[in-house]
């Protein structure tokens, strides 16, 4: 069996890509799937760009190479970043990834070694890791132009071609000649604009905190004794806190975890909209009927603002003070468009030196953008 026929990866078809991004983009209905095959093909023209400025790859460390970029999202979970924590509290999908690629190595007898080795940084040629990897690969290179054709925001579009051709390898570094400067300036600020426009866009953001709580509550009510209407891949998660070592020693929890999907939440959301427990199916409601929470971004008088919501809510809904925190509340999100203490994108210059991008004489990278920008936000609800 080809490892793209497994049923672990072929389950990435019924992942959105950007999550609840649609309920305001509406063409944003792409999957993980599809980026990962994407990303996979741009891995492969990296390497031959590599193979033609005579940094070779023998056959089995490109075979590596793409499947560790073909396998770098299998471990997401439904609506991909935005439930990351809410089914399997404090484990990224990074490390749900390195769980199966490890289960998967051992179905396959060790075939996926290498692949383990590149995904970890363990493998001598550290450059692979840094394709599949890093602030400049090629699952960043895929996303972007992807999530930018698919949600219509041309801010997005990167070219992905320029860059790598312009990639090269010193030292088994991965690096950029100085010609490509541009294109990676162009990448970064793509980056920032899909970010605060698509990714982090106010509406979106609801929308993942709406999808946040109904799950919040789905497992409150379960841990009171409720009985809740759920396939059998979310009834186990609702039920149990998986920790890493459930993940890795207990066959059914990676198993149940591998067969759900957004078709579970979905499949829920629309049977609890009809629950008894009024918080609950309002949320529901809320999500079936995209009636999604009003945001006000870096409000002025937050305190202000959140008691006249909570008033307002408490009069129209009749809610008690422990339930009142579901329908209003606050918080902050943040992005860094280039992290500059992270692993830096490197630049080959002419005169033989190497140097970060942001270090570059009169780069567009400076302090401001290697600076995390935090937003504070409002939540609430609104009667239509």
């Amino acid at each position: 069996m080809l490892i793209a026929d497994h049923p672990w990866f072929q389950r990435l078809r019924n992942i959105m890509q950007m999550g609840v991004a649609h309920l305001v983009y509406p063409g944003a209905v792409h999957t993980r799937f599809l980026h990962s095959l994407g990303a996979c093909h741009l891995m492969g023209k990296a390497l031959d760009e590599l193979t033609v400025k005579g940094i070779d790859t023998s056959i089995e460390d490109r075979t590596a190479a793409r499947l560790a970029i073909l396998l770098h999202d299998v471990g997401h979970g439904p609506f991909s970043h935005a439930l990351e924590h809410s089914l399997i509290k404090g484990i990224s999908h990074e490390t749900v990834s390195r769980i199966i690629i490890q289960k998967l190595n051992k179905q396959y007898d060790g075939l996926l070694d290498k692949t383990l080795e590149i995904f970890d940084s363990s493998y001598s040629k550290k450059y692979l890791h840094q394709l599949v990897s890093s602030q400049l690969d090629v699952d960043r290179l895929d996303y972007l132009s992807r999530d930018s054709f698919y949600s219509g925001v041309s801010e997005g579009v990167v070219g992905y071609d320029r860059i790598l051709k312009m990639f090269t390898v010193q030292n088994n570094e991965l690096l950029v000649e100085e010609k490509g400067i541009y294109s990676v300036e162009k990448f970064i600020i793509a980056r920032r604009l899909m970010y605060w426009q698509v990714y982090l866009h106010k509406t979106v953001l609801g929308a993942e905190l709406l999808l946040v709580n109904i799950l919040k509550r789905a497992k409150e009510l379960v841990a009171a004794g409720e009985q809740l209407a759920a396939t059998p891949a979310l009834a186990f998660f609702l039920n149990k806190n998986i920790s890493v070592a459930d993940l890795e020693q207990n066959d059914e929890a990676i198993n149940q975890f591998c067969s759900m999907d957004d078709t579970d939440i979905i499949t829920a959301i629309k049977m609890w909209s009809t629950h008894k427990e009024p918080v609950l199916s309002t949320l529901s409601q809320m999500f079936v009927q995209r009636h999604l929470y009003k945001v006000v971004l870096n409000p002025k008088d937050e305190q202000a603002l959140i008691a006249d919501k909570q008033n307002a809510v408490r009069r129209a809904l009749g809610l008690s003070e422990q339930d009142l925190s579901y329908f209003v509340f606050a918080g902050e999100t943040s992005n860094s468009t280039y992290n500059a203490q992270d692993a830096h994108i490197n630049i080959a210059m002419k005169d033989g030196t190497i140097c970060d991008i942001s270090e570059v004489e009169n780069s567009l990278v400076n302090q401001t953008l290697s600076t995390a920008v935090t937003k504070t936000y409002v939540c609430y609800w609104q009667a239509k």
